[in-house]
């Protein structure tokens, strides 16, 4: 790593942190902790490492803000799919962003995910560029400027680490491999734990659209998040499940009809976890809709007669 800082400098800074907020998982931080340590010793510039790594975010941020403006859903439906935690990558990002705004970029690039979420869901919630660019650079400047100073605060304790693991040769490589290959395990397990949570029979389009030409009048349940109805428009006549507390909606619900659950995020996780709510409650017709609403925009699409 020396090395190539030594040779490359603050060019390996700017292309590292690029990709890395590009969506790649490359790690940038030890870079920009090592330039740090560098920068003490005078082999690298201070400035220069800073200015790098700000115009790295900044282009990324850029980019991803610019397409989630013009392509919205799209585009974070794309990111979601090649996400570490492809379940829940988007509720909770729009969390975030329900709670927070644009103050959530500031930490953006410390959330795993959100940091590649954050930006494209910025845009396609119309955000203003100037507001974006302004809380964009702010947390640019914590992630970055976090990064740096503690390599040129704990510049001596970087050095020795870096001198004991150049000493231990091919064992280095192996622990850091051990260590990937225990990630990866975990975020297995946890998911195949999550998976199990909403392990629950779905309603697949077809079949709901049988129950309402049969006059059933199935009770439809929108479960998305408030930004993801900023989105995309609500199912016609869908009762927003977040609009009260979930025992005051059911009170007002006939038991023994279909309730139809359907959120935007992938594999159906929240309606997943909302029906079986319903189920709990003594809803033994509750079903999450297979595909969601992308799967009613489709039919809708196929079939202007439902």
């Amino acid at each position: 790593m020396i090395a190539l800082l030594d040779k490359y400098g603050v060019l390996l800074v700017f292309l590292t942190v690029l990709v890395e907020q590009l969506g790649l998982p490359i790690p940038a931080y030890p870079i920009l902790i090592v330039a740090g340590a560098l920068a003490v010793t005078g082999k690298v510039s201070l400035v220069l490492t800073v200015v790098a790594a700000l115009a790295a975010c900044l282009i990324s941020d850029i980019f991803w803000f610019r397409a989630g403006r013009f392509y919205g859903k799209r585009i974070l439906r794309l990111l979601c799919r090649i996400s570490l935690n492809p379940d829940y990558c988007v509720s909770q990002t729009e969390d975030h962003f329900a709670r927070h705004g644009a103050k959530s970029l500031l930490v953006a690039k410390f959330v795993p995910g959100f940091n590649t979420m954050g930006p494209p869901l910025a845009g396609a919630l119309g955000m203003p560029a100037r507001r974006f660019v302004a809380f964009a650079l702010g947390g640019a400047v914590l992630w970055a400027g976090g990064g740096i100073a503690l390599g040129t605060i704990f510049s001596s304790r970087v050095d020795d680490v870096l001198a004991t693991l150049s000493t231990m040769g091919s064992t280095a490589l192996v622990v850091v491999l051990a260590l990937v290959g225990l990630f990866v395990l975990f975020k297995y397990i946890e998911r195949r734990r999550f998976q199990r949570k909403t392990d629950i029979e779905r309603v697949t389009m077809q079949e709901l659209v049988a129950l309402m030409m049969a006059g059933h009048k199935p009770i439809i349940i929108d479960a998305r998040s408030d930004t993801a109805r900023q989105l995309e428009p609500a199912i016609p006549g869908a009762l927003i499940f977040n609009d009260c507390e979930p025992q005051e909606l059911m009170a007002g619900i006939d038991k023994d009809k279909h309730v139809i659950v359907y959120c935007s995020c992938p594999n159906d996780v929240t309606a997943a976890q909302v029906a079986r709510q319903f189920l709990a409650n003594g809803f033994h017709k509750a079903r999450p809709l297979q595909g969601g609403l992308d799967a009613w925009n489709e039919h809708k699409l196929n079939n202007t007669a439902v």
